[in-house]
């Protein structure tokens, strides 16, 4: 028994850990009742009317300068932040727990700078969450009083050389990010875990703007975990190229996109909420308010990294539903699609639900249409609500691929489309006006098809990859997935023999074989196995590596 619970939290830490993708036997963001919603607590559905900490003379800490060495910022005090406030020079900032971090709206694009090399370590918990808001007081914050929060890595940026500044900000090696032609796609820009931004995007110029939380090349050695953004006046989560993997993202009222992924975005991001305004929607003339939006380039280029990023379990409240409950207000007319796919993005989403967006799903031009024949840009196992008809899944009148149909494409990847939104979800409309959101419940509802049709097979969501990074050892497998059998690549600096053993994910002994390190690139496993997942662990004296393998 206690050899199967070590297997046991091993494999969880495997499933969970590098790849960021859990597997769950229900689609959408959250777990049916009797679990409470992992939203309970620290987020906040109505901060245009919450009353914050007021700066005073005993409490205030005015920011005003540059961070340029190690500091710490304490619960006891109320930070303002007067101007934009760049960290740098390696430098990390610490915000305590509970944190209210205010911003001065007349002060142009004030905000918080993680330069490349420096940190923000903001973790706070779900009872004192740390918040950076509006210093207007409630009932008067609206999107846009303040810049947001951008951090800057040195991952993965596939146009430019690999190097770009963050737009609408003026250059200089504090707006850069992206590591050139050597990223470190290992990067860490810090942690922000419980974390509230409200009231932030800042916009310079048409298509020059800064977002919620704005990501430009960050690592996967940075933890984004339990955000939640508010009012943004842009997008509420925007990605330019890294490798940093997210959970657990909220993305409310915001003005264009909640999740927008470009130029090589490649992490994997899993539990996420999207709920749109009705009446707050991005001008038609400038752009349109989708809720993923996601570009290889600007220009629709073939050039790698490609954004190849993974979205597993989102639910995404659209905007349409306005038009069958009795409120008044008028639609706003600048909204798009539940996902707008485009540029030759390889794009991918799995076990979502998308409620409410007349137009669903948009698989824009040749580029990315391909990438979609090719299995290349996935969307898998979701469930679309609600949408017009023609319009669940869809590409553009001109410009196709003639190879690709893209209505036989949806149904052969499992997808399910549903005419009305009753029954899906338990209490995801619960208005007491045309404004205020209360007693909001995102969890299935009883006999919902979102409790079942999840699936967690794809070789995307299954990365093959080592995950022990402390030897010199390196351990691989192919083909993976595959069909009959499978081999290693095994090389390490040690002569001893390799103990191999293969699990199935109950922890069950499947295949175990001792060989000579001679021969191990040579060892063919997995022969006779049912369809599955299974974990391959090699174990060559102090050295151990594990990597996951999928049976077709």
């Amino acid at each position: 028994m206690k050899n199967f619970y070590i297997l046991t939290m091993l494999f969880l830490a495997i499933l969970s850990g590098s790849s960021q993708i859990t597997p769950v036997a229900y689609r959408g963001a959250f777990e049916p009742a009797p679990a409470a919603m992992w939203t309970n607590s620290w987020t906040n559905f109505d901060p245009q009317t919450t009353s914050y900490p007021l700066p005073t003379a005993a409490n205030v800490v005015n920011v005003t300068a540059n961070i340029t060495a190690n500091t710490t910022w304490t619960s006891s005090n109320v930070y303002y932040l007067k101007g934009q406030i760049y960290i740098k020079n390696n430098a990390t900032l610490t915000i305590q727990a509970g944190t209210i971090i205010l911003a001065d709206n007349t002060a142009i694009g004030a905000g918080l700078f993680v330069t490349k090399g420096a940190k923000l370590i903001a973790i706070g918990t779900a009872t004192s969450p740390i918040v950076f808001t509006s210093d207007k007081p409630a009932g008067s914050r609206n999107k846009g009083d303040w810049g947001g929060i951008i951090l800057l890595g040195k991952g993965s940026y596939n146009i430019n050389g690999g190097i770009n500044n963050i737009e609408g900000i003026a250059t200089s090696t504090d707006t850069e990010f992206g590591g050139g032609l050597t990223p470190d796609d290992t990067d860490n820009s810090g942690t922000l875990k419980y974390v509230r931004i409200e009231f932030a995007g800042y916009v310079f110029a048409a298509n020059q703007e800064i977002n919620g939380l704005t990501l430009g090349a960050v690592g996967s050695g940075t933890t984004i975990d339990y955000v939640q953004v508010s009012f943004a006046n842009d997008d509420s989560f925007e990605w330019f190229g890294g490798t940093v993997n997210c959970a657990h993202l909220v993305a409310y009222r915001g003005l264009d996109d909640d999740f927008d992924t470009d130029n090589g975005f490649s992490g994997k991001v899993q539990f996420c909420l999207g709920i749109r305004d009705p009446q707050i929607s991005d001008a038609p003339a400038i752009s349109t308010s989708n809720s993923f939006e996601s570009d290889n380039n600007a220009t629709s280029t073939s050039v790698a990294p490609y954004t190849d990023c993974v979205f597993s379990n989102v639910t995404i409240i659209g905007p349409h539903f306005r038009q069958t409950l009795p409120f008044g207000g008028t639609l706003a007319t600048g909204f798009g699609r539940g996902a707008h796919i485009r540029r030759n993005s390889k794009q991918k989403i799995f076990n979502s639900i998308f409620m409410d967006y007349k137009n669903g799903l948009n698989v824009d031009g040749v580029t990315t249409e391909t990438n979609a024949l090719n299995d290349e840009m996935k969307f898998k196992n979701n469930i679309m609500i609600a949408n017009t008809t023609g319009k669940v899944a869809y590409v553009n009148a001109t410009g196709n691929n003639p190879a690709f149909n893209v209505a036989t494409w949806y149904a052969a990847n499992k997808n399910t489309t549903v005419a009305t939104n009753a029954n899906i979800l338990t209490l995801p409309y619960n208005l007491t006006d045309a404004q205020i959101y209360t007693g909001l419940d995102y969890r299935p509802a009883t006999n919902s098809i979102a409790l079942t049709g999840a699936d967690f097979t794809d070789p995307s969501l299954l990365a093959n990859e080592s995950f022990a990074t402390n030897d010199n050892a390196i351990m691989n497998v192919y083909p993976n997935p595959y069909t009959n059998s499978f081999k290693m690549n095994f090389v390490s600096l040690s002569s001893d023999v390799v103990v191999i053993n293969v699990y199935d994910l109950t922890g069950r002994t499947v295949e175990t074989k001792t060989v000579n390190y001679s021969d191990v690139n040579n060892i063919e496993l997995g022969n006779n196995f049912q369809a599955g997942v299974y974990v391959v662990v090699a174990k060559q004296g102090a050295i151990n590596k594990t990597i996951r393998v999928v049976k077709n």
